[in-house]
């Protein structure tokens, strides 16, 4: 179970040497504040493109092949906790209280992703709860990033090279005194792509278990018959989730449904067309196993951040070494897809998308790291569980929501988001967008920074 934590406060410094981390006492939490500041704007752009990417579609995830804002979300966060993985493990000198503590933080990491993604909460809209355990959905965004920090967790307790922790400032430094967590990484991208390529997939049929569909309780058949490709219906990673997951327990309204080939509404989303391929109905895992593989390199290439950040003292070394591996990664990424080499895709999660949002995080981390003025971000960051929870799985409002006067429909919520914003502005789209930044980012800002001046974290 997560816990409230009281920190006593402290200067979140952006660089923290070693000197000055011997020189604390041992139960005192360091933070770097460029790190915290990042999670804090990754907490806030989720909460954007999950509430206003209804209504502004192009913010939301992509149908299929490419990369929109909502896109970016996911690996940001594996970025991030793969770069704070070599700040709070070298704390730690023994190997078994770190693995403990690995273990013990990815099994509060899988409760709360079945709790909150699994089908047991339908907040804030729907004032239900409990989940048909036929139908519970397995993976999700806590679930992957609980996967991908213990395997790189683990690779860090395990593999970190015993040497120096002053190193030379040459570009491969770095690379070569953690040359088996590159290894490591090699050899996943070599396992990813030989399943989603080798495996071959047959033709499938599944049922419709989504009530809301006009369509349910319907059985479809999907021809594939294929090897190698990379199409929403016949792809390797639908099939492995299907076959060891089971339909059942799959995402059921996948970004897929807004695609062109699915509705005349596209990129909205909208009733499907009379002659849409049968596979539109179909659900799709975005967390799922074989793409949560290849989710892991997000972390590895943050563990390397991470790293740099450790072992080399000064601005501009570390600048250097982030900005050029930044612009290398986005490079090879937009190189890959616009070759048609391997497309940008993030419910496939493949190696171009890997590097072009990698490539992201590392330069908008520098961007941040330089600037060190996101002030209400990096106090999200601070309590990022507590803001993830209440806004961004729509808890806080779920339980506004369960208070209305007459009509289930009459809350405050609804109230101000229908007269403050959406009534001022004349707009349903501008009010939403206005809505989601202020009365949710701003407000859950301003709740961090109270929390924060009493030193008030909940941590995992």
């Amino acid at each position: 179970m997560a816990e409230i934590k009281v920190d006593p406060v402290d200067d979140h410094t952006m660089v923290i040497p070693e000197t000055e981390i011997s020189a604390q006492k041992p139960h005192r939490t360091l933070r770097v504040a460029s790190l915290d500041i990042f999670r804090g704007l990754t907490v806030a752009l989720m909460i954007l493109v999950d509430d206003a990417g209804g209504e502004w579609p192009m913010i939301g995830h992509a149908p299929w092949h490419g990369c929109n804002l909502a896109d970016f979300v996911m690996p940001f966060f594996l970025f991030i906790v793969g770069m704070a993985i070599p700040l709070a493990l070298k704390r730690i000198p023994s190997k078994g209280k770190a693995v403990k503590k690995v273990v013990f933080r990815t099994l509060k990491l899988l409760f709360w992703g079945l709790l909150l993604q699994g089908g047991f909460s339908h907040a804030p809209d729907k004032l239900t709860y409990g989940v048909d355990m036929q139908m519970i959905r397995f993976c999700g965004i806590l679930q992957r990033i609980a996967f991908a920090y213990l395997v790189v967790a683990l690779a860090e307790i395990f593999l970190k090279d015993a040497q120096s922790n002053d190193i030379a400032a040459g570009y491969c430094s770095v690379f070569r005194l953690y040359c088996w967590h590159w290894l490591l990484g090699a050899c996943i991208l070599i396992l990813y792509l030989a399943m989603l390529y080798g495996i071959y997939v047959p033709d499938w049929q599944f049922a419709v278990h989504d009530k809301e569909s006009a369509v349910y309780g319907r059985v479809f058949a999907v021809d594939c018959n294929v090897r190698g490709k990379l199409n929403p219906p016949c792809n390797a990673v639908g099939y492995i989730d299907r076959e060891i997951l089971g339909i059942n327990h799959l995402y059921l309204k996948p970004a897929w449904r807004r695609a062109k080939a699915c509705t005349d509404n596209s990129p909205y989303e909208g009733p499907f067309k009379n002659d849409a391929p049968s596979w539109c109905h179909a659900p799709f895992e975005p967390e799922g196993i074989l793409s949560s593989i290849s989710a892991v390199l997000s972390t590895i290439i943050g563990v390397h951040f991470g790293h740099v950040l450790v072992h080399l003292k000064g601005h501009s070394e570390r600048l250097k070494q982030w900005i050029m591996m930044g612009f290398a990664l986005l490079i090879l990424g937009i190189v890959l897809h616009f070759t048609h080499a391997i497309p940008l895709n993030k419910q496939l999660y493949t190696f171009s998308y890997v590097c072009v949002t990698s490539g992201a995080a590392a330069l908008v981390f520098s961007a941040i790291y330089i600037l060190y003025m996101f002030v209400p971000l990096k106090w999200i960051g601070m309590n990022a569980m507590l803001v993830y929870v209440m806004a961004a799985e729509g808890i806080f409002a779920g339980f506004i929501n369960g208070w209305y006067y007459e009509d289930p429909h009459s809350t405050l919520v609804y109230w101000i988001e229908k007269h403050i914003f959406i009534g001022v502005w004349n707009s349903r789209r501008v009010g939403i967008l206005l809505y989601v930044i202020f009365a949710e980012i701003l407000f859950w800002a301003i709740i961090a920074g109270i929390l924060h001046r009493f030193g008030i974290y909940w941590k995992l």
